[in-house]
């Protein structure tokens, strides 16, 4: 005869508090802050999305209003992260902040998953081509070995 023993499972302690993830508005960053999302929710995360602001872009060179253009796209993502919640207000209770960094891609996230102390970064697959070749942000991430880095295609 044997004798059993009685484990009792411990459900939500040991997932992911603070998830981060990138947005830039490309259709693989509002993919992936979908999945971010639903993660935040099942593990009742907080949810952190970033934008990382370029500090310089080709256009500055040419007199282009860089700084006034980002921080459009930067209130554009709040306007549109904020009209998705009202639609599914009810429905999904999650808890979420936004956040700007300058800096590259890269380093933005990086600076953003430190400061915020994140246990999980999401990131969207790379749509430039080059990247390929270069290496993406997402790539990197993973190479830095800090989270877990889940990247959404």
């Amino acid at each position: 005869m044997t004798e059993q023993h009685s484990h009792q499972f411990e459900r939500g302690t040991d997932g992911p508090k603070v998830i981060v993830v990138g947005v830039d508005g490309s259709d693989s960053s509002l993919r992936a802050a979908a999945y971010a999302t639903g993660l935040a929710r099942r593990q009742r995360a907080l949810l952190a999305l970033v934008y990382v602001q370029p500090v310089l872009a080709a256009g500055a060179a040419f007199g282009a209003p860089v700084a006034a253009t980002t921080d459009e796209i930067a209130e554009d993502l709040v306007a549109q992260i904020r009209d998705a919640t009202e639609r599914v207000k009810g429905m999904f209770d999650v808890r979420w902040e936004f956040h700007t960094f300058r800096g590259d891609p890269y380093s933005g996230l990086v600076k953003a998953a430190d400061e915020l102390k994140a246990d999980a970064v999401v990131v969207g697959a790379s749509e430039q081509a080059g990247h390929r070749i270069v290496g993406s942000v997402a790539i990197r991430l993973v190479k830095a070995g800090r989270w877990p880095v889940t990247v959404v295609p």
